[in-house]
């Protein structure tokens, strides 16, 4: 089913390309309901996809009826109207529908949570570079009823040398590591890459796929640590996602990326060992369907000396490779709709036979992303020197000191019993006031985090 809910947004993606003509925003909502009639068998599965907005602008549907059988594949069948009231409700809040497919798969398989969760994660990885549509998924499983709703938070727009400009759902929801109440940046901020050309491999185009294919790479870090610059941080994860030209995300193929860990120069990165831990979908981390997770050798954290609040931000870096096809002898379609399934039938094959470019240009992005990890532990242990120098000249001078009212009084006021004790609580005060100094920055979106113990007026008085 999944199969043929992608099939049908390719569709409505390479239809409304028409908006591009008409300077209409790729903005809308969509509806994927899959439901089951009373009575029925476990053996049929029906479901309606419905849009409306401006992403499918120019779409009729009875000029599709026979596009729709080729492309939907024969294991599709007709199936029965759905419940008026399930369209209703979503024409209410998003308008009139421009397109309404309804259709059946027979045996279809089991039902399951874990099914219905690999289905979610699709639709919201579908959403993440198509931030502008709201979506709904429903499912009417013989008399169980469930609905999510995915829509962005904060958005941000990202032009592309060759495409339409992308609509990407930026919204960071991982919270903070620590215990620290403050304003932190929930926004991502996504950085336009490299764009490469690849070669298509001879057994791609026997079967038809010619033209000119390339790769445009988006990255995205998070959570935003820009407005506290000495804070520590840490690259301990990379996830890669895949889009076909249609902007319709497709999977990557595991056997090229599984291999891609022993091609990178860590020495040149700077990083930890990267490891391929998985291709599927975490319950934490659902976006990541049809992607594949790397995660990174840490760094030794086993120092009894050192505070765990002192432990750095874990960031993750998110790679988006968008698929960019074109060919001057695909004009219908059906062509197009069959180059697609070609670029995913043969997505390892060409990944494959490109692969020191891709290989290439996955270490220039991890290499700039650690370029800049790099620049803020250079800047924290300038000033953790300094912070040294102010620690052992206070230490001077309370210990030479003669005058015991004044010891005491130092004593007492940082809540210690003698110099030793002093030495590691200063330090710590000015660790804690230096990492947490806010310095605002355009373009972030702060919040606050809730729920939390210290704020930003203890740090300020602490200072």
């Amino acid at each position: 089913m999944l199969r043929e809910i992608r099939q049908v947004l390719r569709l409505i993606q390479l239809m409304g390309k028409q908006r591009k003509r008409s300077s209409l925003k790729n903005t809308g909502a969509l509806l994927v309901l899959l439901w089951t009639e009373k009575g029925s068998s476990h053996q049929r599965l029906n479901c309606t996809v419905a849009a409306a907005g401006s992403w499918c602008f120019g779409i009729e549907m009875q000029t599709l009826q026979a596009d729709l059988k080729k492309v939907l594949l024969p294991d599709v069948w007709p199936c029965p109207e759905p419940d008026p009231e399930e369209l209703s409700a979503f024409t209410d809040l998003y308008g009139s529908l421009k397109f309404l497919l309804n259709f059946q798969m027979k045996n279809p398989g089991h039902y399951s949570s874990k099914w219905q969760a690999h289905v979610k994660a699709f639709l919201q990885t579908f959403g993440l570079t198509n931030a502008g549509i709201r979506i709904q998924l429903k499912f009417k499983i013989h008399g169980q009823k469930s609905q999510h709703d995915f829509s962005a938070f904060l958005i941000s727009k990202v032009a592309l040398s060759v495409q339409p400009p992308l609509i990407l759902d930026v919204t960071c929801s991982a919270q903070p590591w620590c215990n620290q109440r403050g304003l932190w940046c929930q926004k991502g901020h996504p950085v336009v890459g490299e764009r490469f050309p690849l070669g298509i491999p001879p057994k791609a185009m026997d079967q038809g796929l010619f033209g000119e294919l390339s790769v445009q790479i988006v990255s995205l870090l998070s959570p935003c640590v820009l407005q506290y610059p000495h804070l520590p941080t840490e690259l301990s994860r990379m996830q890669v996602l895949v889009f076909s030209p249609s902007n319709v995300p497709v999977s990557a193929p595991s056997g090229f990326f599984q291999t891609l860990p022993v091609a990178l120069d860590y020495q040149h990165l700077g990083l930890g060992r990267m490891h391929c831990c998985s291709s599927k979908a975490s319950p934490d981390d659902p976006v990541h369907s049809d992607g594949v997770v790397f995660t990174v050798e840490r760094e030794n954290w086993d120092d009894p000396e050192r505070q765990p609040s002192h432990l750095p931000v874990q960031q993750s870096l998110l790679v988006l490779l968008f698929l960019q096809h074109s060919d001057p002898f695909t004009s219908e379609l059906t062509d197009k709709m069959d180059c697609e399934l070609l670029l995913e039938l043969h997505l390892e094959d060409i990944l494959s036979n490109n692969r020191q470019a891709v290989t290439s240009a996955l270490q220039a992005e991890l290499f700039n992303t650690m370029k800049a990890l790099k620049e803020r532990k250079k800047k924290r242990e300038k000033l953790q020197s300094a912070a040294e120098v102010i620690v052992s000249a206070t230490i001077s001078i309370v210990s030479s000191s003669s005058n015991m009212d004044f010891r005491n009084a130092c004593l007492k006021h940082m809540k210690v019993r003698d110099t030793h004790e002093l030495s590691a609580s200063l330090r710590e005060s000015l660790w804690r006031v230096s990492s947490w100094k806010r310095l605002p920055k355009v373009g972030c979106y702060s919040a606050q985090v809730e729920g939390q113990a210290a704020s930003n007026e203890a740090v300020r008085a602490e200072i």
